[in-house]
């Protein structure tokens, strides 16, 4: 007797739609989002405001990020890491997530647009089609796809500052430069630890196409500094004071350090703590800014 499939739940598909949205992923959007937005606000604080700039911010990286799913559902299901996801296992329909990714992304950019500003809404526009068409297609022909993919990446902090002020000062692209190189070291320990996985997807990643680990380490160390010295930029133009400068520079001591550790001893053991390290500084990172706010 032929054995029929038992239809999912409706827990297990809203489940499945929540994970297309990649929630660790638009955890940290947010997180740039309200440290990009408090930093710029000036007066009695907006709470309504906030709310808005996080609902559209997070329906739009949502959607961004199920339509990377969906152009890629093919390469996950070749990955270990990704072919439990609802597209590659067949959970879900790709024209269903067709539909849901496209719809949550025009509605978070018109409720930005109607309800914040047009400027916050380009930007977030923006990092869809960097994202989904620059980025993602990149990935599968250079180890560049790394740099490219940080500019839409770096994107939301702006977008929270540009909530508040309605447009792009020097504030703005220091937010920017520090999450475009928090990324970096942030996907290299990702990559190293992966790498395997990465080959049998195709992607040229650099610890793919460098076996022996100096460029990768190299590239650690290059990223990690730049991140140390941009974190100090919001005190220098007197965005921030100086308990977040000194927290910055032991902050960003210690990523270095991690990274150096990286790039000497070439084993997983250091590159999984490099990556529990970034996921700790961002968050640290911008407490510190909005603890010690000028």
């Amino acid at each position: 007797m032929k054995k029929t499939l038992e239809k999912p739940s409706l827990r297990q598909q809203a489940s499945d739609y929540w994970q297309l949205t990649k929630p660790g992923v638009t955890f940290m959007v947010i997180i740039s989002t309200v440290g990009g937005f408090y930093l710029g606000f000036d007066g009695e604080f907006d709470f309504v405001l906030l709310f808005h700039a996080l609902f559209g911010s997070w329906l739009v990286a949502g959607g961004t990020n199920a339509l990377n799913q969906l152009v890629e559902r093919d390469i996950d299901a070749k990955m270990k890491r990704t072919q439990k996801r609802p597209l590659p296992d067949g959970r879900l329909s790709p024209n269903a997530v067709k539909i849901f990714s496209i719809s949550i992304s025009v509605l978070g950019i018109s409720y930005l647009a109607m309800l914040v500003n047009t400027l916050t809404a380009m930007l977030a526009l923006m990092t869809l089609l960097a994202y989904v068409f620059v980025y993602t297609p990149s990935k599968r022909k250079t180890s560049l796809s790394t740099v490219i993919g940080a500019v839409p990446g770096a994107l939301p902090a702006m977008g929270g500052w540009t909530a508040v002020k309605g447009a792009v000062t020097v504030e703005a692209w220091v937010l920017f430069a520090i999450l475009f190189f928090w990324q970096l070291p942030h996907f290299m320990a990702i990559a190293w630890l992966y790498r395997e996985d990465y080959a049998r997807g195709g992607f040229p990643v650099l610890p793919v196409i460098d076996p022996d680990g100096l460029h990768t380490g190299l590239n650690i160390i290059a990223n990690t500094l730049a991140l140390l010295t941009v974190s100090l930029l919001p005190t220098i133009i007197g965005l921030t004071g100086a308990v977040y400068f000194t927290g910055a520079l032991v902050l960003g001591s210690l990523f270095l350090i991690s990274g150096i550790r990286v790039a000497v001893g070439k084993t997983n053991q250091y590159a999984r703590q490099l990556l529990f390290a970034s996921i700790i500084y961002l968050p640290v990172l911008f407490a510190l800014m909005l603890a010690d706010k000028a």
